[in-house]
């Protein structure tokens, strides 16, 4: 397992960070704790996790399988119930509670929402950090103006910043790429990624043109039809891009993400032990700079000027920043 920094914190975690939305779900216990022992042995290191899984019950089982583990871990968790300071300030205790433990590593705001107020929110987190139930504090889908204004205030008033920032991207889904990522870049900011796999379309789960299974979440999701139709002609380049080169697309669509220097950890969400050593294989494929460039290619989905110029993305971004 390869490491990298998490942002300006010191700390090195482990580029597959394990996801555990599915504990207490479609995973019991003994499976979670099997799945958690495997990971650590594997290296795994970094440990997502938020207090609306499952009700909580998700918080509760990882609690419990962590006794005795928790020294090696890089726990992070989500503000539950809104934004104002005192769900920030309450929902940390009932976190710790039910996760058995004195303090998270990384504690997270889950969305922005309108009428939030950034003041008193950084205000709150800084509370929690100064009470020391949490190291560090982040959000997740920020935009960058809202993370440069939010660390704007922690500044003038001496309090702990934001860390790190947590996403969807993929080869579909690539709006960071303009203004995220490259302030990633330039003020070493964490960046996590979820929805990695587009619910499981760059993992081959669904084909173009074939029925979608009846116990499947394309049942119910209108984005997978919707994004099956749009990118079929993408999605057959991409599963031959991976078959000459004797890969699993979910292989590849992890490697794509890692390849780039802005991204610190990729979430890997497992329901099942059998689910948990093909991602940490796909950590250690590596692309080379023209197949990360073949494969950005294949897919229309980086963000253009309605001028029809190239948006000056990621790519140019980082080659401005040296």
């Amino acid at each position: 397992m390869d490491y990298a920094p998490f942002g300006t914190t010191g700390e090195q975690v482990s580029r597959l960070c394990l996801g555990t939305m599915m504990f207490g779900g479609r995973t019991d216990k003994p499976e979670a704790d099997r799945i958690l022992g495997s990971a650590i042995e594997a290296g795994v290191n970094f440990i997502d996790t938020a207090a609306m899984y499952c009700d909580g019950l998700t918080e509760t089982i990882l609690g419990e399988i962590c006794q005795g583990r928790r020294e090696q871990l890089f726990v992070a968790t989500k503000v539950h119930k809104g934004v104002d300071a005192a769900s920030i300030t309450s929902s940390i205790d009932e976190s710790l509670a039910r996760l058995r433990m004195e303090y998270v590593d990384l504690y997270l705001i889950h969305w922005p929402r309108q009428g939030m107020q950034p003041e008193p929110m950084m205000r709150a987190l800084n509370e929690v950090v100064q009470a020391g139930k949490a190291r560090f504090v982040g959000c997740c889908n920020y935009p960058a103006w809202l993370f440069a204004h939010s660390n704007a205030i922690a500044e003038r008033n001496g309090w702990a910043r934001l860390v790190s920032n947590q996403l969807p991207y993929n080869l579909v889904e690539r709006g960071v790429e303009i203004e995220i990522l490259p302030q990633a870049r330039a003020e070493q900011v964490a960046i996590t990624i979820y929805r990695p796999l587009l619910i499981g379309i760059l993992a081959g789960k669904y084909q173009p043109g074939a029925p979608l299974a009846t116990d499947s979440r394309g049942e119910t999701d209108a984005r997978i039809s919707a994004w099956l139709e749009r990118y079929g002609a993408a999605l057959a380049g991409f599963a031959r891009f991976a078959e000459e080169r004797g890969a699993h697309p979910a292989h590849v669509a992890l490697a794509w993400l890692l390849h780039s220097p802005a991204v610190t950890s990729v979430i890997g969400g497992v329901s099942r032990l059998s689910q948990l050593q093909p991602q940490i294989d796909a950590c250690s494929l590596a692309l080379s700079d023209d197949e990360y460039a073949q494969l950005s290619a294949l897919f229309d989905s980086a963000v253009k000027e309605e001028a029809g110029g190239a948006f000056p993305g990621l790519r140019r971004e980082l080659q401005l920043l040296g």
